[in-house]
């Protein structure tokens, strides 16, 4: 029986009743892989530098390319899952993804590898902008923080071995096995999205497709992270810079406009209108941020990848240990608005411990304490943030969630390079923990009547 092209899950999985934690384990596979893969191709930089003889802003963009397809994805995607089914949506980004990452490994020159990633995102994006979606609807109201501290710690989980991993392979066979190493993962989730996700209940009928919005969108980010590229030496010439900015900024005016008049645009602005969704975006992006900013530094500042890779495990790690148990050690009564706060503040001192760095071990001690930090708000954030979103429009939220992530994940690599080439260590170790405190004034500014 389907609803749609959905398949239902076998009678015994359905009528189970630990059903929807089930589901939340299929969800963990796409959070694992997509983490995994963020986390692992930055160790990558260094091999690929020496062997294209490419600058750090060149190569840069196999992580941003990726990074900028996801984030002008996420939104639309969202909005098609919402209509044709999440868990279609869902299961067939598990096969894009595979494929692509195959390519990647297989990819035959660095622009050949950037456009890969490209088409990697297209598959990444299927899986993420459903995934908070799927978590939220699996499982009881009261179950949702656990449930998403669950999949934040298979994204950890992802993370924590991504540096490990990534730093072993790139010294032992190699850089493209980064990649290739997705192939299985990608295989197990999709037998189990198939299995053991549920069918799309309450469907939001998807009208008119805004292409002009998500044009303008990619359009925007595209050019801002260009611009960043070009002043961290990407060589390009100064009038191509001032029309790049001149571009993002026009986009991005063009964008909200055209929201505003499209009969159906990609982004509702209304979604945004309570504090505790347009904050906690604005939290989400400053906390991935934080979370991926010393997966670019580090390798650049430690140099040796298995060592560094070591070393970089223990942020993700923290963060595990934090999603994992937050809600066990924490006091109720402190609620997410506080433990949003708390986390944040937390994070931002790990990431002025870091610095300047002067011995591995010192370094893991402070990514510890980041991603212990970054445990406990980025589940409690998220979770607010989908509390305040319609049911029918879960996969849209998600979509806006994920979109803050990759946002906050693309301006980690392009400001840490930038400022790597201007300011140096000290400077992105600044962007690192003021963006930590950023993330905390978010919280305290949202409105405590609407967060959770």
């Amino acid at each position: 029986m389907t609803i749609g092209l959905e398949r239902a899950r076998p009678a015994v999985v359905r009528d189970h009743p630990k059903a929807g934690w089930f589901a939340v384990g299929a969800v963990c596979f796409g959070a694992f892989m997509g983490q995994l893969d963020a986390s692992i191709v930055t160790l990558t930089f260094p091999a690929l530098q020496r062997e294209y003889g490419a600058p750090l802003a060149a190569v840069e963009w196999v992580s941003l390319a990726y990074l900028l397809a996801l984030v002008g994805l996420l939104a639309a995607v969202g909005r098609v899952a919402d209509a044709v089914g999440r868990k279609l949506t869902y299961v067939q980004g598990f096969g894009v993804f595979t494929v692509a990452s195959v390519a990647c490994g297989l990819a035959p020159s660095l622009g050949w590898l950037v456009a890969f990633r490209a088409v990697q995102a297209i598959g990444a994006a299927m899986l993420q902008a459903n995934s908070v979606a799927l978590v939220v609807r699996s499982v009881r109201e009261d179950r949702m923080r656990s449930a998403l501290g669950v999949q934040a710690a298979a994204q950890a989980l992802g993370l924590a071995l991504g540096p490990a991993v990534g730093g072993l392979l790139v010294d032992t066979v190699g850089w493209r096995w980064v990649f290739l190493v997705n192939a299985p993962v990608g295989l197990a989730g999709l037998i189990a999205g198939r299995y053991l996700l549920p069918r799309t209940r309450e469907r939001t009928p998807l009208g008119r497709f805004d292409g002009a919005g998500v044009a303008l969108l990619a359009t925007s980010s595209t050019a801002l992270l260009l611009v960043i590229s070009g002043v961290s030496g990407l060589e390009m010439p100064g009038w191509l810079l001032l029309a790049l900015a001149g571009a993002a900024l026009g986009a991005a005016v063009g964008f909200v406009l055209r929201e505003k008049a499209a009969s159906s645009p990609l982004l509702r602005l209304s979604v945004l209108r309570p504090p505790v969704v347009s904050l906690g975006l604005a939290g989400a992006m400053c906390g991935y941020l934080v979370l991926f900013g010393p997966l670019t530094l580090l390798p650049q500042v430690l140099g040796a990848a298995g060592g560094t890779g070591l070393v970089l495990t223990c942020l993700p790690a923290g963060f595990a240990v934090a999603a994992l148990l937050a809600d066990r050690v924490l006091p109720r009564r402190l609620g997410a608005r506080g433990r949003t706060v708390l986390g944040a503040l937390v994070a931002a001192a790990g990431c002025a411990g870091l610095g300047p760095v002067s011995a591995p071990w010192e370094a893991g001690v402070s990514l510890v304490v980041a991603g212990l930090g970054l445990g406990v708000f980025i589940p409690a954030n998220n979770s607010a943030v989908m509390s305040a979103i319609p049911a029918r429009m879960s996969a849209t939220g998600g979509g806006l969630v994920n979109m803050a992530r990759g946002l906050g994940t693309a301006l980690g690599v392009a400001l840490v390079t930038l400022c790597l080439h201007t300011g140096g260590e000290t400077a992105a170790l600044a962007v690192l923990a003021g963006a930590g405190v950023l993330a905390a004034a978010t919280g305290l500014a949202a409105r405590p009547e609407t967060v959770r």
